[in-house]
C-alpha cells in the first residue's frame, strides 16, 4: 500500500513539473515573440503596444501608457511594426521625444528624425522646424507681425554615445518693417546625456548690419546714411530633466558678454539760439542675459507639449526687477 501511494505521488510531483516547466516555457516563448505595433492616426497622434485585435472597423491595441484603446479605421493614417532596434533600453519607442531637440530658446546636439517636423507656437510667434535629411533640419520662425523673419539650418554630430554637437545657422532680415537690417548668427552646441535628461552649451556670434544716420559736425549738419556692421559674441547653457511621464523640468539661457566701447554722433539742439551741435558720445557695450527656468507637459498617446516658464533679464549686471511669461505649444506636423 505504501509503495503505491509513493508510486502516485512521483507520477503527480512529475506530471506537475512537466505542466509547471511547460507553461513556462510557452509564457516565455510568447514573450519573445510579441509583436509591437506604432499605430499614427490623421491627427498625428501616436499608440505604442501590442495590437489585440483587429477588423474592418477597428483596432484595439493594449499601450503601456494608457491601456488598451479602440482606435476607428477611419482615423488610422498608418501602423507599422517596431523592430527591436527602434527600442530604447528601458523598452520605449525611440523618435518619439521629438521636442527634446529644442529648449525655450535655443537648440542642442540631437537631430530631428528624418521625415518628422513640428510648430512650437508661441506667444510672440510661430517656429517652423523640418528634417530635410538625416542630422540636417531647417526651418523659418518669426513674430506675429512678421518682422524679423529668420531662416535656420542645423547639422548634427555624434560623437560619442552620450555626447552630441550640432553647427548651425540663422539669417533673417526686418523683413517689411525694416528691409535694410540683416542678421545673422552662426552657432555650435555641444550636447551631454541622453533625450530624457541631457545638459548644453552653446557658443555663437550675433552680427547685424543696418543704416545708420549721421550728420556733418559743420553747419550744414548735413545728414549722411552709412552701413553699420555690429557683431557679438553670444553664450547659451540649457539643460532638460524628465521627472515623469509627462512632465520635464527646462532650463535656458541666453548670455551676450560685455561688449567693446562703440563711438556714436549725438545730435544737441538749443532752443535758445537756433544752433545744432553734434558731438561724439563713447560707451561701452553691456553685458545682457535671459534666463529661463520652466516646465513642459507633454501629453500622452499624442504629438503635442505645453511648455511654461518665466524669463528673467540682467542688464549691466543688474538684475531688473521684472519678468516676462515664456508661453509655447509643441505640435508635430
Amino acid at each position: 500500500m505504501k509503495n503505491n501511494i509513493k508510486i502516485i505521488l512521483s507520477v503527480f510531483f512529475l506530471l506537475f513539473s512537466a505542466a509547471v516547466f511547460g507553461q513556462n516555457k510557452t509564457d516565455s516563448t510568447q514573450k519573445d515573440t510579441v509583436k509591437l505595433y506604432k499605430v499614427v492616426k490623421n491627427d498625428g497622434s501616436v499608440f505604442f503596444g501590442k495590437i489585440i485585435s483587429k477588423d474592418a472597423h477597428e483596432v484595439l491595441i493594449d499601450t503601456k501608457a494608457v491601456g488598451q484603446v479602440a482606435i476607428p479605421k477611419h482615423e488610422i493614417k498608418e501602423i507599422t511594426e517596431v523592430k527591436k532596434e527602434d527600442l530604447s533600453s528601458t523598452g520605449e519607442l525611440k523618435g518619439a521625444e521629438l521636442f527634446s531637440t529644442r529648449y525655450f530658446l535655443t537648440t542642442n546636439g540631437f537631430p530631428i528624425e528624418k521625415g518628422e517636423s513640428y510648430v512650437l507656437w508661441s506667444i510672440y510667434g510661430p517656429d517652423f522646424e523640418f528634417a530635410a535629411a538625416k542630422n540636417f533640419s531647417c526651418g523659418i520662425m518669426t513674430s506675429w507681425l512678421g518682422m524679423p523673419a529668420i531662416g535656420t539650418a542645423k547639422y548634427c554630430i555624434p560623437l560619442a554615445k552620450k555626447l552630441n554637437m550640432s553647427v548651425g545657422i540663422l539669417l533673417g532680415t526686418g523683413s517689411w518693417a525694416k528691409p535694410d537690417l540683416a542678421i545673422g548668427l552662426p552657432f555650435a552646441s555641444i550636447t551631454y546625456g541622453e533625450r530624457r535628461i541631457n545638459l548644453t552649451f552653446s557658443a555663437g556670434y550675433g552680427a547685424v548690419v543696418y543704416k545708420e544716420t549721421t550728420y556733418d559736425p559743420n553747419p550744414p549738419f548735413n545728414p549722411s546714411y552709412n552701413n553699420v556692421r555690429e557683431g557679438r559674441l553670444l553664450l547659451s547653457a540649457a539643460g532638460l530633466i524628465k521627472v515623469g511621464k509627462k512632465a520635464s523640468i527646462v532650463f535656458d539661457s541666453f548670455i551676450m558678454p560685455v561688449g567693446p566701447k562703440r563711438t556714436t554722433y549725438q545730435s544737441n539742439y538749443d532752443p535758445n539760439t537756433g544752433i545744432t551741435t553734434v558731438s561724439p558720445v563713447t560707451a561701452g557695450q553691456p553685458g545682457f542675459a535671459i534666463l529661463i527656468p520652466g516646465i513642459r507637459w507633454e501629453q500622452e498617446g499624442s504629438n503635442k507639449a505645453f511648455q511654461f516658464g518665466f524669463a528673467g533679464i540682467m542688464y549691466d549686471n543688474e538684475v531688473q526687477p521684472f519678468t516676462f511669461p515664456m508661453i509655447q505649444w509643441f505640435r508635430k506636423l
